[in-house]
């Protein structure tokens, strides 16, 4: 391997370290704004580390076709320290600003949903019910108007039939307290 080969991947692991940097503050951020539960955590920090070998990694089989030498984990080191000595306050500024202007934007979003689309199948519903309501009241009345004539006129029609007949007692009274409730169901609807 030449020294200009050697000082690309020194320049190239400078670059990962600080990535390596940032990518920790960020995700670090993340997982103390949005709280995490414990067991979680382990998982995360698993999965950075993955990501961040296999990162450097193919960056390094991309430089120097994966020859791990001292000066590779030199730069590395030296990339996070100047990472975490400058910028490392920045990267969580960011990453805190970022974050809130991704809640404002979803409460943004969460309130046109609301105006947008609850709110008019609210109103659609509502307008469903008193349409639904009114063609229960005018189902009402046809029946009263209707039902009341056509009523009488067969017990008009059938009183030959049912006359002669002599119901026991108990049907008769069965008989009276159902045309009771008849006349008071629509003496009631009268009243309204």
């Amino acid at each position: 391997m030449n020294l200009q080969t050697q000082w690309a991947t020194l320049l190239w692991m400078l670059i990962c370290g600080g990535i390596l940097g940032i990518a920790f503050d960020s995700y670090r951020v993340v997982s103390g704004q949005l709280r995490f539960p414990r067991w979680s955590v382990h998982m995360l920090d698993l999965f950075y580390w993955l990501a961040a070998s296999l990162f450097v990694f193919r960056t390094l089989y991309h430089v120097n076709q994966g020859e791990l030498r001292f000066y590779v984990f030199l730069g590395l080191f030296i990339g996070v320290w100047i990472h975490f000595l400058f910028l490392s306050v920045i990267t969580e500024r960011f990453v805190v600003n970022l974050m809130k202007i991704v809640q404002r934007v979803y409460e943004i979003i969460g309130k046109l949903l609301v105006l947008f689309v609850v709110k008019p199948l609210q109103w659609l519903l509502k307008c469903i019910k008193m349409l639904l309501g009114f063609t229960w009241i005018v189902l009402l009345f046809m029946g009263r108007v209707t039902l009341s004539p056509i009523w009488k006129l067969l017990t008009w029609a059938t009183r030959p039939i049912w006359k002669p007949l002599r119901l026991p007692d108990r049907l008769r009274a069965v008989r009276n307290i159902v045309a009771e409730y008849w006349k008071r169901w629509f003496r009631r609807s009268d009243d309204e």
